[in-house]
């Protein structure tokens, strides 16, 4: 008799347990962050992983990658420079790849977001370049954005601009499009 009540224990014991350690989530879509990731003194990482655009001129597809990293010398007013590595679909010519860097202003509007979100303007000013030619010109961006942030630290972007660049010798002698781009930035704290 015992054996059997040890054994029973024993099992009710693992059912027991086998109960408490079912953990069930639910991934996590936002987060009330109100100003703190745009705070003076914090920093910025991350950039845009799929940047699509179109030429106007030259009748060009492009897809670009545009790491980036700022620092927020502001509350909401962030500095930085950012990297462009792409390619450009050309009708009737050769492809290209391109490159550049900038840097660039961002500022976070106060206004017309959540605790969980916020609009923001970008400007840059840079060099590029391209595989079809030796020059280095210069290379203008306006964009308009939304973040949402996923947590504390995290937030999704998208990124809607306008491009001018006078590096694409192959397209002729500028090339100006606009620009869609989906990426993501981090948030870090800085030293207080």
């Amino acid at each position: 008799m015992k054996k059997f009540t040890f054994l029973l224990a024993l099992l009710g014991g693992f059912a027991f347990t086998s109960q408490a350690q079912r953990i069930e989530t639910v991934p996590q879509t936002s987060a009330d962050v109100g100003l703190t990731p745009i705070k003076q003194g914090n920093w910025m990482v991350g950039g845009s992983l799929g940047n699509l655009g179109y030429s106007f001129e030259g009748e060009a597809f492009n897809i670009q990658l545009q790491p980036r990293a700022g620092y927020f010398v502001s509350d909401g007013i962030a500095v930085g420079a950012q990297a462009t590595l792409g390619f450009t679909a050309v009708n009737d010519r050769d492809n290209e790849w391109n490159y550049g860097i900038a840097p660039f202003v961002r500022y976070y509007f106060p206004g017309g977001a959540t605790a969980s979100s916020r609009f923001f303007a970008q400007g840059d000013i840079g060099i590029a370049g391209s595989s079809a030619g030796n020059d280095v010109s210069l290379a203008l961006g306006a964009n308009v954005g939304y973040a949402h942030f996923i947590t504390q630290s995290v937030a999704l972007e998208a990124i809607l601009g306008y491009n001018y660049t006078k590096a694409n010798v192959n397209l002729g002698d500028k090339a100006t499009g606009l620009g869609v781009g989906l990426g993501f930035q981090i948030y870090l704290p800085g030293r207080r």
